[in-house]
C-alpha cells in the first residue's frame, strides 16, 4: 500500500545561485518557468558552469513524492527517462530516498532536466527542457500501483502536452475506478491563464484536494481577496490547501476556513516551497493527521525548505518533532 502515488514530469533539477545579471544575460523572466530546448539548456548550463552547483532528482510532483518519503510516508511516482546518465541518476535518487520507481526507460532521446537560477532575493527561475519526460503516455500508468494508494498527486505541468496529460488523466480516471483519492497541483500561474476554463472542468470533475498559491488561486477565480478565493474553490473542490508565502496558508474542508499561521525563516531559495507543503500535508493526511494538523506540518515544512538551499531537507524533522507539531 501507498500513502501517495505521483505522477509527473521527470527532471533532474540543476540549482545555481546567480546574480540577477545572468537573468539579464539570459533574457529570461525572473520567477517563472520557461520551457527551452536542447540548445537553450545548454547555454544556460555553460553560462553557470564554474559556480557551484547541486543536482538531485526532480520536477514538481517528484519533490512532493520524495517529501512524502522524507516523512516517513510510503510513496510510488510514475515518469518518462531515458537510459542515459541523467535517467540513471533521476532513478536511483529517488529510490536513495525511499520511493518506489519503475518505469520503461526511453531507448532514444535525453532524460529532462531543469536549471533552477537562484537570485540572492530567494526567487527561483526555471528552465526546463523537457526531453523524453513529455513522452509519458497512458501505458506508462500502472493500474495495481494507483489501485493501492491513498491519494493520487498529479501535477498541472502534464497539462501542456498531449501525450502527458493523456497519462495525467488515465491515472484520475483509475483512481476513481478504485475509490482513490485525487490531489491536484495548479503548478504555476503560467499554466492557470493558458488553461483556466480546462482547470475548472478538472477540479468540478475529479479533484478531491487542490494545491495552489495565492496567485494562481486568483486567477482561477477572478477574486482579489485571498479568502474568497479559497471560499470559491471550495465551492467546486471537496478540500483546498491555498499557500500564502510567509503569511501561511489556508485550508478548506467541510465548508470550514481555517487559517495555519507561517513560521518566520530568513528565505535563502523558494526552490520547491509549494512541492514540500504539498508533501508535508498529504503525508499527514495519509497518517492520522487533521487538516489543520496536517496544514502546521506543512507551513514548517516549507519554512524549513526555504531556510536552506535546495528542495531536500537538509534537516529531517524526528518523530518527536512531528509528534508535537500534531499538539
Amino acid at each position: 500500500m501507498y500513502d501517495v502515488v505521483g505522477v509527473g514530469n521527470a527532471l533532474v533539477d540543476i540549482q545555481t545561485q546567480v546574480p540577477d545579471s545572468v537573468l539579464r544575460e539570459l533574457d529570461v523572466e525572473k520567477g517563472i518557468m520557461t520551457l527551452v530546448d536542447d540548445a537553450q539548456q545548454q547555454t544556460v548550463l555553460t553560462k553557470v558552469a564554474r559556480m557551484p552547483r547541486n543536482r538531485c532528482a526532480g520536477g514538481s510532483a517528484a519533490n512532493t513524492i520524495v517529501a512524502i518519503a522524507e516523512f516517513g510516508g510510503r510513496a510510488a511516482y510514475i515518469g518518462k527517462v531515458c537510459r542515459d546518465e541523467v535517467g540513471e541518476f533521476f532513478l536511483q535518487d529517488m529510490r536513495d530516498m525511499g520511493v518506489k520507481i519503475d518505469v520503461d526507460l526511453a531507448s532514444e532521446g535525453q532524460s529532462g532536466s531543469c536549471a533552477v537560477l537562484i537570485t540572492g532575493d530567494a526567487q527561483r527561475t526555471m528552465l526546463t527542457n523537457l526531453g523524453v519526460s513529455a513522452t509519458l503516455d497512458p501505458e506508462d500508468v500502472d493500474e495495481e500501483e494507483i489501485r493501492q494508494a491513498k491519494y493520487v498527486y498529479v501535477e498541472g505541468y502534464l497539462l501542456t502536452g498531449e501525450s502527458t496529460k493523456a497519462a495525467a488523466m488515465r491515472a484520475i480516471e483509475l483512481a476513481k475506478k478504485h475509490n482513490v483519492l485525487v490531489a491536484f497541483t495548479a503548478s504555476d500561474p503560467f499554466l492557470v491563464n493558458m488553461l483556466r476554463d480546462e482547470l475548472w472542468t478538472l477540479i468540478d470533475d475529479h479533484v478531491d484536494l487542490l494545491f495552489c498559491n495565492e496567485e494562481e488561486a486568483k486567477s482561477l477565480t477572478g477574486k482579489d481577496d485571498c479568502h474568497e478565493c479559497a471560499a470559491e474553490l471550495h465551492r467546486h473542490v471537496g478540500n483546498v490547501a491555498l499557500t500564502l508565502g510567509a503569511e501561511g496558508s489556508l485550508v478548506m474542508h467541510d465548508g470550514v476556513m481555517t487559517k495555519i499561521a507561517g513560521v518566520p525563516c530568513h528565505a535563502i531559495d523558494t526552490t520547491g516551497a509549494g512541492d514540500m507543503y504539498a508533501g508535508a500535508f498529504l503525508y499527514g493526511i495519509t497518517n492520522g493527521m487533521t487538516q489543520a494538523q496536517a496544514g502546521n506540518l506543512a507551513s514548517h515544512a516549507a519554512s524549513r525548505i526555504v531556510s536552506q538551499l535546495g528542495a531536500r531537507l537538509h534537516h529531517k524533522f524526528t518523530p518527536a518533532e512531528i509528534e508535537d507539531l500534531m499538539k
